[in-house]
């Protein structure tokens, strides 16, 4: 294991973290998440029937695994508040107000396979905050559950790669929040502080491939020097050189899956003490031959 730390670098920048949280900090982020995910999922299933799926060309059966999805999660949200309250006896976090860009079906599976892509990324990134081991091991349960839902929904409803690579891409905290702050519009005042700070938000187009030329969105808050875009990907951090316009060629070569792209100070490395903004996700599809599609 500690060869596999050293040797792959998503995991070093992951615990790259000023202050560690306490178990209940981070159980808590990961309820943040899971009431996130679960309020997602019945609001497009509240909002989509089996008809919206069969008339957006998607399988009779797809639905239904995803009311089994919105079970998992529900059980999550209840096996997290277990936790906090019976064992830790820590209050937990209450649901906050989301709004989600669902403009139809499409948009809906599109959307949960980012979910369950950060979801799997941000336990794999918080394993190593946690001290108690039963802990750890509902944590790891709960990794393994959004590994394999990722893997179905991109490889069945979305029909492209099951998986990114040889290695799940860890987040810290921050970086998770990033991403899912965009989503949540106010949260009870009641709520426990998180210990978590979400970046700049970075935009760069969707559609992205390998060895295109393309334009960044971000905030640069009076930088100068060099800046990089880092991306993380399934096997490693790549990055390339920001122009001062804020364009970049993406790399032409293995840059495919899921990818976090972070602005960063570092060239190949970012972490909460480099990041000027992001991360932001790219996911780039590819077949059985690992071409891009």
């Amino acid at each position: 294991m500690a060869e596999t730390t050293v040797r792959y670098g998503p995991s070093v920048q992951a615990t790259s973290i000023h202050s560690t949280p306490t178990d209940v900090s981070v159980l808590n982020f990961a309820l943040t998440l899971e009431h996130l995910e679960t309020a997602f999922y019945s609001e497009g299933l509240t909002k989509y029937s089996d008809a919206d799926f069969a008339a957006a060309g998607f399988k009779s059966d797809v639905r239904g695994w995803y009311q089994q999805i919105l079970a998992h999660e529900k059980s999550h949200v209840e096996t997290i508040t277990a936790v906090l309250t019976q064992k830790l006896g820590a209050a937990p976090v209450s649901p906050c107000n989301y709004s989600f860009p669902l403009n139809d079906t499409k948009s809906f599976v599109t959307l949960s396979a980012a979910f369950e892509t950060v979801g799997a990324s941000a336990y794999t990134g918080a394993l190593s905050m946690i001290s108690d081991k039963e802990i750890l091991t509902v944590a790891g349960e709960i990794l393994s559950v959004e590994g394999r839902q990722s893997a179905w929904i991109n490889s069945a409803p979305l029909g492209h790669n099951p998986w990114n690579g040889r290695f799940e891409i860890p987040l810290t905290m921050n970086e998770v929040f990033t991403i899912a702050s965009t989503f949540i519009k106010s949260c009870p005042s009641s709520n426990p502080t998180l210990p978590v700070k979400p970046f700049p938000q970075l935009g760069l187009p969707g559609n992205a491939r390998p060895g295109q030329n393309i334009t960044l969105s971000f905030d640069q808050a009076g930088r100068t020097g060099d800046l990089f875009l880092v991306l993380f990907t399934a096997d490693g951090p790549k990055s390339v050189s920001i122009a001062a316009d804020k364009s970049v060629v993406l790399p032409s070569g293995d840059l495919r899956g899921t990818i976090f792209a972070i602005v960063s100070t570092e060239k190949d490395f970012a972490d909460d003490s480099t990041t000027v903004a992001g991360p932001a996700l790219l996911m780039i599809p590819f077949n059985e031959n690992l071409t891009v599609v």
